[in-house]
């Protein structure tokens, strides 16, 4: 999922709180924002704009997705790798949490736009 996750325009390995997993941030040092939280066991990543959609998660994986900590109000998710969530839809996740932190970005501090296109 790292390999995955830092294949993305302007996506680079962070390990701010010095875990034994990095972050996954976009956007240029300390301006970049972290759209991807990698773990042994899962990922954490923005699932939408606010909890009733990011619950659509849940309520499709129940044992493999939950609201993370702290910042699960905002649409953050925990979802586990090797259970009942396809890898595909993990990459999908990573990707629609990356797409939905790119546009919060400044204009000037986003990837270019071609670069984006896959």
């Amino acid at each position: 999922m790292q390999e995955f996750a830092l294949a993305l325009p302007g996506a680079w390995a962070d390990n701010p709180w010095e875990h034994e997993h990095p972050v996954i941030k976009v956007g240029p040092g300390e301006r970049g924002k972290i759209f991807a939280f990698l773990g042994a066991t899962g990922v954490g990543v923005k699932c939408g704009p606010d909890r009733d959609e990011a619950d659509e998660w849940i309520q499709r994986y129940p044992d493999d997705a939950s609201v993370m900590r702290y910042i699960g109000r905002s649409g953050w998710n925990d979802l586990n790798f090797h259970g009942a969530i396809p890898d595909d839809e993990l990459f999908a996740a990573v990707e629609d949490s990356y797409a939905t932190v790119v546009a919060k970005l400044p204009k000037r501090l986003r990837p270019e736009a071609e670069e984006i296109d896959r």
